[in-house]
This record gives structure tokens, C-alpha cells and sequence, in this order.
């Protein structure tokens, strides 16, 4: 059965939550997704395009990874235009460095076909 844009926003939403991530790449994202990062994204090592879900998932290994311990997680109500939805999400977490990090912003997703095929951060 087809999913809309609400209805996948919301099941994103609904795993987020759950700290369900692996599922959310698993069951939403297209092969071919197309992930997008600010530029200062670059001074952390981070790159500011990614394609491709192989490349996705290492990349949020690799984040994973650096992280000592989460404190706080939140995430907002998607809010839905068209093909696209958007979430304001942040982490309050410890590094392995030591060094303690809150951060925040907001992602949107583009939608096709059931799945989600672009996401862009903006932080």
C-alpha cells in the first residue's frame, strides 16, 4: 500500500523517536538517496554531498562512532509541503574526545515512490 508524504513524514517521526534509525534507512530511504550538508560540514569531516545509501550508512557509522554518550534527543512534528517534509532535530551528546556538544537543526526530506530520495541538513 502506498504511503503519502504525511504518512512516511509521520512513520519517520514515529522510529525517531524510538531511536529506530537503523529501520528508518532500512524501510524509507531509496537506494538512491542523495544526502546534502552545509559547507563549515566540510571543517568537521564531514562531506557535503553523499549518494547512495551504501555511502549514507557510512557516514552515520563513522558519526556514531565519535559519540561518547547521548544525554537528549529531540525531534518536532514533521511539517509537510507537497513532496517534502521537514523536522527540527538536535542531540545534547559527549564526544569520545571529552568534549560535550549540543547540537541543532533542521532536515528536510524529499519524497518519491514511498521513500525518502534527498535529505538536507542545515546547521
Amino acid at each position: 500500500m502506498k504511503m503519502t508524504t504525511q504518512e512516511l513524514a509521520n512513520r519517520y517521526f514515529d522510529l525517531f523517536q524510538q531511536r529506530q534509525v537503523a529501520e528508518i534507512y532500512q524501510s524509507l530511504y531509496s537506494a538512491d538517496i542523495i544526502c546534502t550538508e552545509p559547507e563549515h560540514a566540510l571543517s568537521m569531516g564531514v562531506p557535503t554531498i553523499t549518494r547512495g545509501i551504501e555511502a549514507v550508512l557510512a557516514k552515520s557509522k563513522a558519526r556514531q562512532e565519535i559519540i561518547a554518550e547521548v544525554h537528549s534527543f529531540f525531534c518536532s512534528e514533521p511539517v509537510v509541503g507537497g513532496n517534502y517534509f521537514s523536522l527540527a532535530m538536535g542531540r545534547d551528546m559527549t564526544l569520545k574526545t571529552g568534549q560535550r556538544l549540543q547540537v541543532a537543526e533542521i532536515a528536510v526530506f524529499g519524497v518519491k515512490d514511498d521513500k525518502i530520495i534527498s535529505e538536507t541538513f542545515f546547521y
